[in-house]
């Protein structure tokens, strides 16, 4: 390893270049240039932010997509994939080029600093939340389209849900506020920023139920908004507060699952007894036949929640309903499956 120069040596050297008593061309020169110390840079693109603050971003965002991806998997009701892709410095005018037409665009401001921020989602995205919000299924992929003001209506809560969630991952570098502001649907109307400024964005794939489709969600963040934040990024700091915060976190989002689980709703069936039948005797039924059941009128029933057995409970009625009153849990005992007797015919 090159030994590394103290600052005295570095202005001694620099002295003796300028006096003439050092050759600049000997210095280059007394040694081969090794193949890879030189790199190449682009005084047209400067990079504003380092790697290290890069890598930064981009595990802070990996928070952001895991809580948000819970969010949206309690209020969809179906599997959320969602993931960070990459984090890019682009010209402004280079994202804004890249946004599709028609596209949905959510200014947010970021309060506290000068600049605004822009949540792009695709438009296929956008419907297909909408449908699935509207109980839809959301399987067939829709038609790129400009969402109407009902759609717009109806996906204003998840976006807004999302900034919050955006602003508590934040919150492991600096108190930064992301507000809603406005939807826009053409990418001219948007000028966060100059064209020739570097941003910084934030690219998501989305994937809703079990199919392969993948979805597109990015993050623009003008890097004159966040230079005072940009500024303590580092992967040590954001690491070392998570740890430090971690039971406090961990209360928090324990206290979001409770609240999101506790609006999920399951389906609850009382089975009042069971038999079985031939296929021959399935066939003469006919009007007033009455079906034996195995279950006895004082025995127990069992409750089914999201189809597993979990309750016993006795049938009676209140206020002329029919009801069941809950008794007890299950035991392991409860739940073993009864045997399955067949009878074999004779020829």
């Amino acid at each position: 390893m090159a030994d590394v120069l103290s600052q005295n040596e570095i202005d001694s050297l620099l002295n003796e270049m300028n006096s003439g008593r050092v050759d600049v061309d000997e210095v280059i020169t007394a040694r081969p240039v090794i193949k890879g110390e030189i790199s190449n840079y682009d005084f047209r693109r400067p990079n504003r932010i380092s790697k290290n603050q890069v890598r930064t971003l981009q595990t802070l965002h990996e928070n952001f997509a895991e809580v948000f991806g819970y969010y949206l998997v309690s209020k969809l009701q179906t599997v959320v994939s969602f993931s960070v892709t990459s984090v890019d410095q682009l010209f402004y005018s280079e994202f804004i080029l890249s946004v599709s037409n028609p596209s949905c665009l959510y200014v947010f401001d970021i309060e506290g600093t000068d600049g605004s921020g822009i949540l792009e989602v695709s438009p296929e995205l956008a419907l297909t939340l909408v449908e699935l919000l509207l109980g839809g299924k959301g399987e067939v992929l829709p038609k790129p389209r400009t969402i109407t003001p009902i759609e717009q209506a109806v996906l204003r809560g998840i976006i807004e849900h999302g900034l919050y969630d955006l602003r508590n991952a934040w919150r492991a570098i600096a108190e930064l506020n992301f507000k809603y502001s406005r939807l826009e649907i053409e990418a001219d109307f948007v000028q966060v920023a100059p064209s020739s400024e570097i941003v910084v964005v934030v690219s998501f794939d989305v994937k809703i139920g079990n199919s392969n489709n993948t979805f597109m969600l990015n993050l623009c963040f003008p890097t004159f908004a966040l230079e005072e934040v940009l500024a303590k990024l580092n992967r040590q700091q954001v690491t070392t507060t998570a740890l430090r915060q971690s039971p406090k976190r961990i209360r928090e989002n324990m206290q979001v699952l409770n609240q999101q689980i506790s609006n999920t709703y399951l389906p609850i069936v009382a089975e009042l007894g069971k038999t079985s039948l031939t296929v021959g005797e399935i066939m003469e039924l006919k009007e007033g036949d009455v079906i034996k059941l195995k279950q006895r009128i004082n025995q127990e029933i069992e409750i089914f929640i999201a189809g597993k057995r979990k309750l016993a409970a006795r049938p009676g009625s209140v206020e002329g309903k029919k009801a069941v009153r809950v008794i007890r849990p299950l035991t392991e005992d409860d739940l073993v499956d009864e045997d399955l007797s067949y009878k074999e015919k004779e020829y």
